[in-house]
């Protein structure tokens, strides 16, 4: 984890409270590489949220506990980062578009020889 990972969740969290949690999202990661506390205000700033209840939101305990229980459920899954990509349940290393469709087609093919479909 990076040191603006949980706040960065926080902000995404905070911001799926005012209906902009992709948007929010998506700029987070176009923003990745300068990702700061300034960084995720000013992405608020720019998506239009409300600056006192965006704020509030990341601080509040519904948010915090949520975080926690992702951070159990991805350590539980061995995810070390995002985003991370599981397909039926089982983690697949995707480096282009073209490795994940082939992820995919190997898996539905594997289902189609299954002997327990």
């Amino acid at each position: 984890m990076h040191p603006s990972a949980r706040n960065a969740a926080a902000a995404a969290l905070a911001a799926n409270k005012q209906g902009k949690y992709w948007q929010f999202s998506h700029l987070l990661f176009e923003n990745s590489s300068r990702l700061s506390d300034v960084t995720i205000q000013n992405i608020a700033k720019q998506l239009g949220l409300n600056a006192e209840k965006f704020n509030s939101d990341m601080r509040s305990a519904s948010v915090q506990n949520q975080i926690n229980t992702d951070m159990i459920e991805a350590e539980k899954a061995s995810v070390e980062g995002t985003p991370s990509i599981f397909i039926n349940g089982k983690a697949a290393r995707i480096g282009s578009d073209n490795d994940f469709k082939i992820a995919i087609e190997n898996e539905l093919n594997r289902k189609k020889s299954s002997p327990n479909k």
